[in-house]
């Protein structure tokens, strides 16, 4: 690239500049973005040993004749001659359960030009978001989400909670209201055509293709976009312009990806958001699940409420983690604490006995290796503020069963717990201990 020519990352910089700076700009120049430059970056961004969709073609294959390959498509892409194919759907065991998890697999192309779809739409909608929505957002994680939802019970006089399930969200997704939501921002008729046409390719089961009229693209990397944008104008938007406006006290609502809980002062806000928030999500065919749906006391007032009717106050499960009022060690000042989700521990700690159970066989060093690994990235995530005794026992019950497919290696009852703790020193295992503190307050 000549050096008075402009990066497609400078470019992308200018845009979200514009779109920050004027909130009702529309863009109607953005496809040419899709050149060699963004799309090689696409393309060195993939997981080296993904698996391939129908088109049975690997990363490392489309290397081979990457610079030809990326020509020839960014040729189709400019003559509108580009189709997405239909994604793979393929069934995965499911931790700790004898049921099967759909999974998608778009083809290489797709998931390149989907990647750069991701790139310049995000360079938008990144201005558009709310602070308070976290899931798949850069520089934003579930541990944001929490430490933003700890701040909010904390620090604020919050009293009451709803919490809410949508049912089967990304598959329920309006696919033209949808169409009419990015309209609001993108006026580029070629990015438009083009995410309707992944919509619209659909999937590909044991051979035969379904079509597909409502939801997004099963596994690509722009369905959590185009649902975070669905629910950014069907549900932030709304809470913040209407529900906020009209409350009497503080509210406040937060999401990662579909998954929210909304925090409320006063209970007449948290009856109303919970009345209006169900027909709202209606209107867009959406719609809660009244099981997993519920409004209650929580907080400071409720667990004083609770003690003098003898009561337990009621818990919530957020992004994998129980949540239950406490006290600080004190005694003096009310705590939100968590701990893993008991389901959640069950299923992982399954999953590991049913990966030692297929794996036994390989050498020890490795069991020891890998069992490292998964201890470190349980940890990574569920290490969080409170959870100390939760991850303890997690390591503790994995130690058990590792020591128990251990011993059934040789004749019974001949391999000792002092062998085993002299093999734990040539390959130790991660303490528990928690990694991550929920106290520290987001600055954005």
């Amino acid at each position: 690239m000549r050096s008075n020519e402009e990066t497609v990352q400078t470019k992308l910089q200018r845009i979200a500049l514009k779109a920050s700076n004027d909130k009702r700009c529309q863009f109607t120049s953005l496809f040419h973005l899709m050149n060699k430059e963004l799309l090689l970056e696409c393309f060195t961004q993939l997981k080296d040993k993904a698996a391939s969709g129908i088109d049975n073609i690997t990363k490392e294959a489309y290397a081979m004749s990457l610079e030809a390959n990326l020509e020839n498509l960014i040729e189709r892409l400019h003559k509108m001659a580009y189709r997405p194919q239909p994604v793979l759907r393929v069934y995965i065991p499911k931790p700790g359960s004898k049921k099967r998890r759909p999974l998608g697999i778009p083809a290489l192309e797709d998931k390149l030009v989907q990647a750069g779809l991701v790139k310049i739409l995000q360079a938008i909608y990144e201005q558009d978001f709310i602070d308070d929505s976290y899931g798949f957002r850069p520089k934003r994680s579930c541990h944001d989400a929490l430490r933003a939802l700890s701040q909010a019970v904390e620090a604020h006089p919050v009293h009451y909670m709803v919490e809410a399930d949508i049912k089967g969200f990304f598959d329920h997704v309006d696919q033209e209201q949808l169409m009419a939501f990015l309209q609001h921002r993108i006026a580029d008729k070629r990015i438009l055509r083009y995410i309707k046409r992944f919509l619209k390719a659909g999937i590909q089961e044991d051979g035969q293709h379904k079509a597909s009229e409502r939801g997004t693209p099963q596994g690509g990397v722009i369905s959590p976009l185009l649902a975070n944008i669905y629910l950014h104008y069907t549900l932030d938007l709304w809470f913040e312009k209407r529900m906020k406006r009209n409350s009497q006290g503080d509210t406040r609502l937060i999401r990662y990806a579909d998954d929210y809980v909304a925090c409320f002062q006063f209970v007449e806000d948290a009856k109303q958001f919970k009345e209006d928030m169900e027909s709202r999500l209606n209107r867009f065919h959406l719609e809660v699940a009244p099981e997993k749906t519920r409004l209650f006391e929580f907080g400071g007032l409720a667990q004083s409420k609770a003690k003098s009717r003898g009561e337990r106050t009621a818990t919530f499960d957020f992004l994998g983690l129980t949540h239950y009022c406490s006290r600080s060690r004190d005694g003096k000042r009310f705590r939100m604490k968590r701990k893993t989700i008991r389901k959640r521990f069950t299923a992982k700690l399954k999953g590991y006995k049913a990966w030692l159970k297929a794996n036994r066989t390989l050498p020890t060093a490795q069991i020891l290796k890998t069992t490292a690994a998964k201890l470190r990235g349980h940890f990574a995530y569920y290490g969080v503020t409170d959870n100390s005794k939760s991850i303890r026992n997690f390591a503790y019950q994995v130690l058990l069963t590792l020591f128990k497919w251990l011993n059934r290696r040789g004749k019974r009852g001949c391999y000792t717990w002092e062998k085993f703790n002299k093999l734990l020193k040539l390959y130790p295992l991660p303490k528990p201990r928690i990694r991550v503190n929920l106290f520290i307050v987001l600055l954005r």
